[in-house]
């Protein structure tokens, strides 16, 4: 069952990092990135695309199955941060911002179920 938890997270964190931030940026995320005090329209694609690469590599960390605290640790931090900066700094952009937190919240719930021995 941990193994097929393990496929979901990486499924979400290489849906999330790969396609809607690097392969087809997503314009929603892009004017999320935007709206971060001193990155700016014109910096966005280059920070969203950082982004992107981060979560590909968290999608290969859990995959490997290595360190699981920490990579839940990793996973959830990183989720605080773009859900709470989401929420400072680009709230008009987010239309249900009820519905990402509580999506976020199921995911960091499985993310953390995998660490149980």
């Amino acid at each position: 069952m941990k193994a097929l938890a393990r496929l979901a997270i990486a499924a979400v964190w290489l849906y999330q990092g790969g396609w809607c931030k690097l392969v087809a940026p997503n314009e929603r995320h892009l004017q999320v990135v935007a709206d971060v005090p001193g990155v700016g329209r014109a910096r966005a694609r280059k920070v969203l695309a950082m982004v992107g690469t981060v979560e590909v590599a968290l999608a290969a960390w859990v995959l490997s199955g290595r360190a699981p605290r920490t990579a839940a640790a990793a996973q959830t931090a990183l989720l605080g941060a773009m859900n709470g900066g989401g929420l400072l700094f680009s709230r008009r952009t987010i239309p249900e911002p009820a519905n990402m937190l509580t999506q976020n919240l199921a995911l960091v719930a499985l993310i953390w179920s995998t660490t149980r021995r």
